[in-house]
């Protein structure tokens, strides 16, 4: 895969961005009990979400891009997990929990659909390396 210049082109980058901007002002609603518990959690993990995307992007490696995806699909399960926990406490109602649930899941089909295009890239690198040498011993023969 070909990547953008930027991280900002990417679109699940922008799509993480919305999320962890309307994460933040969905949260606004918490009690102030949870200002350093809850809240400060799942705010955390959103912005974990589109920062673990763009620093995968500056990356060298298609595989190491591929481990900060998998970084931020962690943080956006660990955001969703503690959500639900919000939700189910009535800390938020619930369908603002449900909104920020289907923004999530949005972002995890782009990123669960980006993983295996790195990987077949990082396939079709090898793959063209191991023909490269195979080529040269040929040669050589």
């Amino acid at each position: 895969m070909a990547r953008p210049k930027s991280y900002r082109d990417l679109i699940v980058w922008q799509k993480a961005m919305a999320l962890a901007r309307r994460t933040y002002a969905i949260t606004e609603k918490l009690p102030k009990s949870e200002a350093y518990e809850l809240l400060s959690q799942i705010r955390r993990a959103a912005v974990s979400i589109p920062s673990n995307i763009a620093e995968g992007h500056g990356r060298l490696t298609d595989l190491q891009f591929r481990h900060f995806l998998g970084t931020a699909r962690g943080a956006l399960y660990e955001m969703q997990t503690q959500l639900e926990l919000a939700g189910s406490l009535v800390y938020l109602d619930e369908r603002l929990v449900r909104e920020l649930m289907g923004q999530g899941a949005e972002v995890a089909r782009l990123i669960n659909g980006l993983i295996p295009s790195l990987t077949q890239g990082k396939r079709a690198e090898t793959q063209a390396s191991q023909n490269c040498a195979a080529n040269e011993l040929s040669e050589h023969r």
